[in-house]
């Protein structure tokens, strides 16, 4: 039978190189079936994919790399020359955009014109962002214009004069010490005005850019320039001395807070998460998705109860859950709980799910285990075509090598598996390097993060855990993912603070406490954007209602509904709607307004499915 193609271009074109891959890849079946199953997939398919190619695609990958190009060359962080470059280049895109004729474009190709214009939308705003945050810090790091003027005239193929250059530098000294001393005196600190933790500390990082800029100014010279490297070779290590000094001096003096051993993160206030929200597609404010997180915690609360009273706990949960975790392997034993939940998850889609698995997909994923360093940022898996496996070590203080044990145990890994693996994050990175790679300009965590959870969803709805203790992990996860929005979009709302989210972690969800301080400090301080915690379950339940739309009103196969998801390449999870539903007319300046997540009772009704 032909596959259904809602759409009326790419998707059908989509559909059916889905359904052209060899019979093995349609079953699953990694490494079973002729040699050249194996290696290589029918290229009729293929041929007629690129036909129905977005015709803005190579435009897309042009602003890509020009953008891309042009930060590299103007490389000082937080340099007006920089900003501006970069606001011409997207205003210049944004004007030949506005010149498109909407209609000539084919549904791929408008798709992209969309995200393109989206995007270009997002980066001027964040460029805007950017220079109110130099001026707020301008005061603090007074000497930025100093260091900037080096390296952009070095860029420009000036040669630095040597005795100009030590002065120079001999002066940056002097300021950088005076400032410092007026820093850590109480009675002249004041002259600095009222400054809170997160303002010193994200100067301080911008001082240690300053840095790796002088550093690099420097290092063009120094030792191939003999009189350059007479005069400066001094004054230069003076100046990066007090650089560092002065950066650990706003950090000390005016960057501490009752929680700065966990994280100093950097709030962006409701402005802020409008912005993100918009770009990201989401027509809910931050108050709308912490109430869709408080009502999925309530059902998940009801069914943790569930799962508690079947193992003889009553109404206990955490009882039952703190019994879960002490099921952990031992030293030495985790990566054999890998691949036995790996190799019964893959059965189990095959058998209950469709999603096409290409071989090479299901053969080239491996474990390694990750460093005790990383592990505190990281206290879980990490996932992709290396699953990055955290557990203790012989290094480990003995109260964490506990925690670890704890926290990672087999029940709670039977939704993180095919999360990091199949079909989740390593699918779906297989995928998106092999079809329409080009979009990964648009990147975001609703589509990454949102697919992968959205599988733990559906795989709940058909009865993957195998009994009361497997649910009890798999609810860890739904609760923390739930967490995530909560704690996350209070803390940039500031009515939350670093050390109240790890408590918060530890009570509500049953986190260990070291686990939960590292979950906090991956949230804050990694570079993620601060939507980056409210995707995984915003994201899951967008994937699950445009399944509902497209699948269970009969529109779409559920194999070509997984397939296009995944070939179509990355997007906000509203456009994913756009391009497979052919009901939805595009224009140059259409946004979505997507309430995905309908009636809360239908939401609840489902889970318990």
């Amino acid at each position: 039978m032909s596959p259904r193609c809602p759409t009326r271009t790419i998707a059908c074109a989509t559909l059916i190189a889905a359904a052209a891959w060899p019979a093995s890849a349609q079953t699953g079946a990694a490494v079973s079936g002729p040699g050249w199953e194996r290696e290589a997939p029918a290229l009729g398919a293929l041929v007629a994919f690129e036909r129905e190619s977005s015709n803005l695609r190579v435009a897309v990958v042009r602003y890509e790399e020009d953008r891309a190009a042009l930060r590299r060359r103007h490389d000082v962080e937080y340099s007006p020359v920089r900003r501006q470059r970069l606001r011409d280049l997207a205003n210049g895109w944004l004007r030949r955009l506005g010149e498109v004729d909407f209609g000539s474009l084919n549904r791929e190709g408008q798709i992209d014109a969309i995200l393109l214009r989206s995007q270009i939308e997002f980066e001027l705003a964040m460029l805007e962002e950017e220079e109110q945050a130099a001026a707020s810090m301008s005061s603090l790091v007074p000497f930025a214009d100093t260091i900037r003027l080096l390296q952009e005239r070095r860029r420009e193929g000036e040669r630095a004069d040597p005795r100009s250059s030590a002065g120079t530098l001999a002066a940056l000294e002097a300021q950088l010490a005076d400032l410092e001393s007026r820093l850590r005196d109480p009675a002249r600190r004041s002259a600095f005005g009222p400054v809170s933790p997160v303002l010193a500390n994200r100067a301080a990082e911008w001082v240690e850019s300053l840095t790796r800029t002088l550093a690099s100014w420097h290092g063009y010279f120094g030792g191939y320039d003999p009189l350059f490297t007479w005069w400066a070779a001094e004054p230069y290590a003076a100046a990066n001395r007090a650089l560092v000094s002065y950066a650990a001096a706003l950090r000390d003096e005016l960057g501490r807070t009752p929680d700065a051993d966990i994280v100093v993160g950097q709030p962006i206030g409701e402005a802020g998460l409008r912005a993100h929200l918009l770009h990201e597609m989401i027509p809910y404010t931050a108050e709308e998705l912490i109430a869709i997180a408080e009502h999925e915690f309530a059902w998940m609360e009801q069914e943790l109860i569930r799962a508690s009273r079947e193992m003889g706990y009553g109404d206990d949960w955490r009882a039952a859950q703190e019994a879960v975790k002490e099921m952990g392997p031992p030293p030495g034993g985790k990566p054999g709980v890998i691949i036995e939940i790996e190799n019964d998850s893959r059965a189990f889609i095959e058998q209950n799910a469709e999603v096409t698995v290409p071989p090479v997909a299901g053969e080239v994923w491996r474990i390694e285990m990750m460093s005790p360093q990383r592990q505190l940022i990281n206290p879980f898996f990490s996932g992709g075509e290396v699953i990055s496996v955290s557990y203790p070590t012989n290094t480990m203080p003995h109260d964490a090598k506990l925690m670890s044990m704890r926290g990672n145990n087999p029940h709670f890994n039977r939704a993180t598996v095919h999360h990091e693996l199949i079909p989740g994050h390593h699918l779906q990175s297989f995928m998106t390097n092999r079809f329409n790679n080009h979009r990964n300009l648009f990147n975001t965590p609703f589509w990454r993060e949102g697919w992968a959870l959205y599988w733990e969803i559906l795989l709940w709805e058909r009865d993957f855990p195998r009994g009361p203790e497997d649910r009890i992990g798999m609810l860890f996860w739904r609760m923390h993912r739930a967490a995530r929005i909560i704690f996350s979009l209070s803390f940039h709302l500031e009515r939350m603070t670093p050390g109240e989210a790890v408590d918060f972690l530890v009570d509500r969800v049953g986190h260990e406490r070291a686990n939960a301080e590292a979950e906090v400090r991956r949230s804050f301080q990694g570079n993620y954007s601060p939507l980056y915690q409210v995707a995984y379950m915003i994201g899951g339940m967008q994937f699950r209602a445009l399944y509902d739309e497209l699948v269970t009103a009969g529109r779409m196969t559920e194999r070509e509904y997984h397939d296009a998801v995944l070939q179509g390449g990355v997007m906000p999870v509203a456009m994913v709607r756009a391009r497979l539903d052919d009901r939805i007319d595009l224009s140059a300046d259409w946004s979505p307004a997507w309430r995905f997540a309908g009636d809360p009772s239908a939401v609840r009704a489902r889970n318990a499915r």
